[in-house]
């Protein structure tokens, strides 16, 4: 390998003489190269730093007996390279020389190995395929590409074009296809050891401009870095999918339109207007995948509105900087140690959106038409639905069943105490639940022990060590605030965005409290970890603090990103410090945190247990008693720390401890005597397993591995508000309409949708992220087989799907029918109840199959809503004769569609779609009001007028719900009210068509048109 210290290049040639064949073999494998006369000659044309280790020379093993290493740059504004290691010889550099001179042209780019998903094992480089040194390409495949001009030959340089730019152009910008594309803006670049490095930023030689994603962490930011940084908030996302189908492209390889929401597009032009002034940009948004994007979306329009090189000099230099805790020592110790744009965490982005955009906008369009009412699927959100409808479903089939225990009461001899036991062995065997399962069991093996002597046969001392809990993660924290703080899952993680950002605390500035709180890293900083071990002998003492300092390691498989856990940014700030200054709910939160962080480094916990085994003479009647008592309260002491409040141990983790029944127990010892004092009884019946609550559902989602930090909450959120689940309480009920979906998508998308495949989705995910598999690759696959499961549910008919919903359901919504037969109609006796689902948004119903002759409606089978049952009474109208049209003798009737109630002649021909029966809209709303004459009036509608003097196309008088109006082909002009419409003349209606009312009725509407700049693809 070599060291070097360079400039940013814009083309470099690598000249590696070798007689080895493998070196040859090694380099075979790479793009760009090319290997004559025992020669390889390597030509690098880039715009970002080179990581020359890791991502563009593979690690090679040179034969011993001789090493050569030159390197030239053959462009001549460049200065010469500072080699640290490099025995070149007189043949090498003439070798270089006659390089040099010559005009070396770009290799196209290498085709990749694979179509598949994983990366191929050999050395694969990815390079721009022009330079890109004062020049923006354009990677729309629908556009060419825009370069800025350049000197010719001639010297002189082209004029620029007149076309100006569109001022609203920004509502709708281009990102580049090449992802791996950074920036050609990062300066005071340096490569040492073939490891990126870039200049500290702290302190700063300019003014700079830092961008951070929220106003209350830019305004804490501010006051850290003073008047040289200017800290600017982008409030969230400033650029997303466009929210219309064909938004993600699967036959253009998955390129993406991108759309700016209209309220980022003033913090965008603020960034770009402070640009103006300053030679640095700072890209400090959130360490976490989503930050990611949004500095790389950023960055991008920024390159696309020339925002980082207007007219200067020298370019701007553009930096990525990541901090945990919004404390001035980790921000200014950010500054010092910037890097680029994490392509692995961009491309694992743009994967994630993609797939989310794909489900959503394809499933979602079948759930409106196949269950009208029905808002939306996605691919967690289904996933996390199926879950509690199908706990919902374990709760309808449970089947109780009864159980029984003998409980026995003893007297010490040696004590006063009493000794609470429980039959244990029967008949020289084990109990285990259903060993007893009816009274009469029980009266008789009560019987047996009432008239047996006992003594004590086992007696066993242990201590049980229990370690203190980890440290808080994302969906640990959101488990936690709901146990013991009842808090939502959402509201949790509101609150510690607040903490995250920082409060004003008296006497200082503005501070952050906790560290980033999206994170699945269970690790610690080392000065952290040391502080809360001197912080934890100072308080409780030398023997509560672990004598080998606790490190902990990913709990979570594939754990997205290198975070810290959620921890407090000082952990001598005791919550009793933040009263007054925190309101009550985040200062239970920033306790909860406190106690766990202190907790984790903390000694076991030590509790004695003594059990006890009291056996009847015969030894066929075994009794078992135990009891504990704390040695050691280590953790726990931090739970009754007056500091800790109202915060206690889970179940799992709190010690139980009766002092009294345990020294009873102790006292005893092998072959005592003990006197019976009582037998119980005691009937038991097994319970249903217990509906999800929030904090349940996030812990069952993430041993899944379904989901990430940054989507528990929005998933929860996202159920309830789409009316799929409800929360009573802290319990999560599902609704019929939940329910409804959820079958839906687990009998048309099974594999696609269920839990090992969103599992298995989450890993290849992650495996973006860690740069082991293509994304597109993934998309490619994914999409392959989630399109024929589109096509699929595409042709399903709503009949079939409510047959699927009764057959499962049928225990649910007939209950109390012991079967079909005796489920008839009450109102009409000839049908049966059926379920049903309706036309208009309300959901489903169940109704007499016999509709439209019976109408009948039921509202107690279940639980449905009065207003859905009015709704599809007051939908279902039947067709009601009129009378018969004296001229031709066909019937009219007063007929109700999905648009309301009109007027029809004759009866429907549905075998004669191209002669359809004439019908005219009914614009009274007292239908009982309307007569035979007032039907023949509308159906006498359209009149006409006379012929048209320029084409001699009729001109009519139209009337509809909404009033007259007169017709002349396309164009339609409506009638005032004040003008009798039984009076107009052909004259009359020629004006009202030149009027500036009149419109084009049947004429499209105009699709809206981009110039091709504007699209997106990646």
């Amino acid at each position: 390998m070599f060291r070097c210290r360079t400039t940013l290049s814009d083309s470099l040639g690598i000249h590696l003489p070798c007689k080895h064949s493998c070196v040859k073999k090694t380099f075979n494998c790479l793009p760009n190269c090319k290997i004559s006369n025992n020669t390889i000659n390597y030509q690098i044309k880039t715009n970002f730093p080179l990581n020359l280790t890791s991502s563009f020379f593979p690690q090679i093993n040179f034969p011993s007996q001789k090493r050569h290493f030159t390197r030239f740059c053959p462009n001549p504004k460049f200065k010469s390279l500072d080699f640290c290691k490099a025995n070149t010889t007189k043949d090498d550099k003439a070798k270089v020389t006659k390089k040099s001179n010559l005009n070396t042209k770009d290799n196209p780019k290498a085709k990749p190995t694979t179509d598949g998903k994983k990366k191929p094992t050999k050395p694969k480089i990815e390079l721009p395929k022009k330079s890109l040194n004062n020049s923006r390409t354009k990677t729309n495949i629908e556009s060419k590409s825009k370069i800025k001009p350049e000197k010719g030959k001639s010297g002189k340089t082209p004029k620029k074009s007149s076309i100006k730019k569109n001022p609203n152009d920004l509502n709708l910008v281009e990102a580049k296809k090449n992802v791996k594309r950074i920036s050609s803006y990062i300066e005071n670049t340096q490569i040492q050891d073939g490891n990126l490095v870039l200049d500290p930023l702290f302190p700063p030689r300019d003014k700079t401009v830092m961008v951070v994603e929220s106003a209350t962490k830019a305004r804490t930011i501010q006051k850290y870095l003073g008047d040289m940084f200017e800290v600017i908030p982008t409030y969230g996302h400033v650029r997303d999918l466009a929210g219309r189908s064909g938004s993600v492209r699967p036959d253009d390889n998955f390129s993406m339109v991108w759309e700016v929401p209209s309220s980022a597009r003033v913090h965008i032009k603020t960034i770009m207007l402070a640009l103006s002034s300053v030679k640095t940009l700072i890209l400090a948004t959130d360490p976490d995948r989503e930050g990611e994007a949004i500095a790389w979306h950023l960055l991008e329009m920024l390159h696309q509105h020339d925002a980082l090189e207007n007219n200067r000099t020298s370019n701007i230099t553009v930096a990525r900087v990541i901090f945990h805790e919004i404390t001035e020592t980790s921000i200014k110790k950010s500054l010092e140690s910037p890097r680029t744009l994490d392509l692995n965490l961009i491309n694992a982005y743009l994967a994630r959106r993609a797939l989310d955009y794909l489900i959503g906008f394809n499933v979602s369009p079948l759930l409106w038409r196949k269950l009208p009412g029905c808002q939306s699927a996605g691919r967690v959100q289904s996933a996390a639905l199926a879950l509690i409808c199908d706990r919902e479903l374990e709760i309808d089939s449970f089947n109780q069943r009864e159980y029984w225990t003998i409980d026995v009461e003893f007297g010490a001899s040696k004590t006063d105490g009493l000794i609470f036991t429980e039959l244990s062995e029967l008949d020289f065997e084990k109990l285990n639940q259903f060993s007893i399962v009816t009274s009469i069991n029980a009266d008789c093996v009560a019987d047996r022990v009432s008239r047996s002597e006992f003594s004590v046969v086992k007696l066993k001392r242990n201590k049980i060590n229990r370690n203190p809990p980890l440290p808080f993660i994302t969906s640990t924290l959101q488990q936690d605030s709901a146990n013991k703080l009842h808090f939502a899952a959402a509201y949790t993680m509101k609150l510690a965005q607040k903490l995250y950002e920082g409060v004003n605390l008296s006497r200082e500035q503005m501070t952050g409290l906790i560290t980033y709180m999206r994170t699945d890293g269970l690790h610690m900083s080392d000065s952290a970890v040391m502080d809360i071990h001197s912080f934890i002998k100072e308080r409780y003492g030398q023997n509560y603090a672990v004598k080998e300092i606790r490190k902990y390691f990913k709990k979570v498989k594939n754990a997205q990103e290198a975070h810290e856990a959620i921890r407090p940014t000082s952990i001598s700030r005791l919550p009793s410090s933040l009263v007054g200054i925190l309101d009550e709910d985040s200062l239970k939160l920033y306790t909860l945190i406190w106690v766990r962080t202190v907790a984790c480094q903390m000694e076991a916990a030590v509790n004695d247990i003594v059990q006890v085994d009291i056996g009847s003479t015969e030894k066929d009647i075994v009794l078992h008693s135990s009891s504990s008592q704390v040695n050691f309260l280590g953790y726990q002491a931090v739970y009754k720390d007056p500091e800790a409040g109202v915060i206690k141990p889970n179940d799992n983790e709190e010690i139980s401890s009766n002092d009294k029944s345990f020294s009873v127990l102790s006292s005893l010892m092998v072959n005592d005597r003990l006197k019976l004092k009582n037998v119980e009884c005691k009937q038991h019946h097994t319970k249903p397993p217990g509906r999800y609550s929030e904090g349940s559902l996030v812990k069952k989602l993430e041993e899944l591995g379904i989901g990430r930090p940054s989507t528990y909450a929005p998933i929860l959120k996202v159920l309830q508000d789409r009316n799929y689940v409800k929360a009573k309480g802290r319990v999560l009920y599902p609704e019929f309409r939940g329910r409804m979906v959820s079958t839906f998508l687990s009998h048309y998308f099974s594999e696609v949708l269920d839990y090992s495949f969103t599992a298995y989705m989450e890993n290849e995910l992650d495996n973006v992220s860690a740069g082991t598999t293509e994304w597109k690759g993934l998309l490619k696959d994914y999409w392959a087989r989630f399109k024929n499961y589109c096509d699929l549910a595409g042709n399903v008919n709503i009949q079939q799907l409510e047959k699927i919903l009764e057959k499962k359901f049928g225990h649910v919504l007939f209950n109390k029918y012991d079967d079909k037969s005796s489920r008839s109609c009450p109102s009409c006796s000839e049908g049966t109840l059926i379920f049903k689902i309706t036309k208009y948004g309300t959901g489903y119903f169940i109704g007499c199959d016999q509709h439209p002759k019976c109408n009948y409606i039921s509202s107690s089978v279940l639980n449905v809503d009065d207003n859905v049952v009015k709704l599809v009474k007051d939908n279902a109208f039947s067709p009601k004769l009129l009378g018969l049209n004296p001229e031709t003798q066909e019937q009219i009737f007063l007929k109700r569609g999905p648009f309301g109630f009109y007027v029809q002649l004759g009866n429907d021909r549905k075998e004669i779609k191209e002669c359809p029966p004439k019908r005219a809209s009914l614009e009274v709303k007292d239908i009982e009001s309307l007569t035979l004459e007032g039907a023949m009036e509308l159906l006498s509608y359209p009149i006409s007028l006379g012929n048209h003097p320029i084409d001699g196309a009729l001109v009519t008088l139209a009337r509809s719900k909404y009033g007259f109006t007169v017709r002349h082909q396309r164009t339609i002009a409506p009638v005032p009210k004040d003008i009798d419409p039984k009076i107009i003349t052909i004259e009359d209606g020629l004006k009202l068509l030149l009027s500036d009312k009149a419109r084009h009725g049947n004429r499209r509407t105009r699709k809206a048109t981009y110039k091709k700049d504007k699209g997106t693809v990646l």
